[in-house]
């Protein structure tokens, strides 16, 4: 049960306030001290969902209760009292950090109204920290596979791209070359934004063909068409509350993007077959290979859906403009593989680590995934200069 603190000196009073509150507010229990020195006590000892003080008493004042508790436990709850009220006071107890300021004789409607106030806001404030708690632990369960991995200026201006984009709901359009780590920065995204409680659904546009893209999309009803056997729920409406990554956009067929505009346009989405419309929230994060631009000129992309999902664009570049990450990458691919292998980490020395660098990664970070994960089975005790020269083909 949590418990509210009185402090005040006189005893008649602290008897009243307890038995006004106790019967206002039932499930608290109420602790009284009878000065300053005895309330700071109490506070060192536990946490008190409010303290209620006056403020001229022996031994330590009001004032100082409340500033010497403040230092203490910033995030205390304090409603002051006093006979000897004047504005000086009040204000210089509200810049000390408390709620409210109250003057004897005391408003009996004010100080329940006041109280219930107070002990709403704290209850707000321990919902926000908790909420707080479950998203940085939702970042840090995130998959190993979608962790961002290096130090270099390209990276960190994208990682301060996502933190930026993130607490937001805009779409985002993410470019670069195959193999550089588009899926990373999606997922960066839904993970440090308010919905990454919510569903990220992927849709790789690319390896589902044209005529069945509509009904992975949103979804079909029964008999809709040949081989549509029951209803099927869209891609759209599963990413509801949450995000849908739609990944190789541009090789979507000018139909389908028809589609997509409309429902980004509408929040709103119909099965193939049916004239029923499904609500949806979903943030729309894309992603491309292609240069948009070029693919609007030559008619295979439409202008007007490039503008609704480009609102931010995030450009990943490839892993030869940011070879200074490649020793960081190694060393985390090298964990992955021995957690999947169940074997103990290989080591790569700093030759070899250097012949890596010198090389051109068109296959970008996928590549050199690969290329260690190859070296790990093929090269020595501690990969080398000479494993990278005989196993590693450019």
């Amino acid at each position: 049960m949590q418990k509210i603190l009185i402090v005040e000196d006189e005893k008649a009073i602290s008897g009243v306030l307890h038995s006004i509150l106790s019967d206002e507010l039932t499930e608290y229990e109420f602790v009284i001290a009878e000065d300053g020195l005895e309330g700071y006590k109490q506070i060192e000892k536990e946490d008190f969902a409010l303290v209620i003080s006056d403020i001229k008493m022996p031994k330590l004042s009001g004032t100082e209760l409340l500033k010497q508790s403040m230092m203490l436990k910033p995030e205390s709850t304090f409603i002051m009292i006093s006979g000897h009220a004047d504005i000086d006071s009040a204000v210089s107890c509200l810049k000390e950090g408390a709620y409210d300021f109250i003057s004897k004789p005391i408003d009996i409607n004010r100080l329940i109204t006041s109280v219930k106030n107070a002990l709403a806001k704290e209850s707000l404030k321990k919902e926000n920290k908790n909420l707080q708690t479950e998203n940085k632990t939702l970042k840090r369960k995130v998959n190993k596979k979608y962790q961002m991995i290096g130090d270099s200026p390209a990276l960190k201006k994208i990682q301060d791209m996502i933190e930026k984009v993130a607490v937001s709901d805009a779409r985002v359009l993410i470019t670069g070359p195959n193999g550089a780590g588009k899926e990373l920065v999606a997922h960066a995204i839904h993970n440090q934004s308010e919905r990454a409680r919510g569903p990220m659904i992927e849709v790789n546009c690319a390896a589902i063909p044209s005529e069945l893209i509509e009904s992975e999309l949103f979804g079909h009803v029964k008999g809709s068409f040949t081989g549509a056997i029951k209803d099927k729920q869209g891609k759209f409406e599963q990413a509801t509350g949450g995000t849908i990554f739609l990944d190789e956009i541009g090789d979507m067929s000018l139909i389908a993007q028809a589609k997509v505009l409309r429902a980004l346009q509408e929040s709103k989405v119909s099965p193939v077959g049916s004239d029923k419309e499904i609500k949806v929230d979903v943030r729309v994060i894309a992603a491309t290979n292609k240069n948009m631009q070029k693919e609007i000129e030559e008619g295979k992309f439409r202008e007007d859906l490039y503008h609704r999902l480009s609102v931010i664009e995030i450009y990943v570049p490839p892993l030869d403009d940011r070879k200074d990450d490649i020793k960081l990458l190694v060393d985390h691919f090298s964990g992955m593989i021995a957690d999947e292998h169940g074997t103990a980490v290989k080591k790569f020395d700093d030759k070899a680590i250097d012949a890596l660098k010198v090389l051109s990664w068109t296959g970008n970070i996928r590549e050199l995934r690969n290329v260690v994960e190859r070296l790990i089975i093929l090269g020595g005790n501690t990969v080398s200069e000479e494993d990278v020269a005989s196993f590693v083909r450019k």
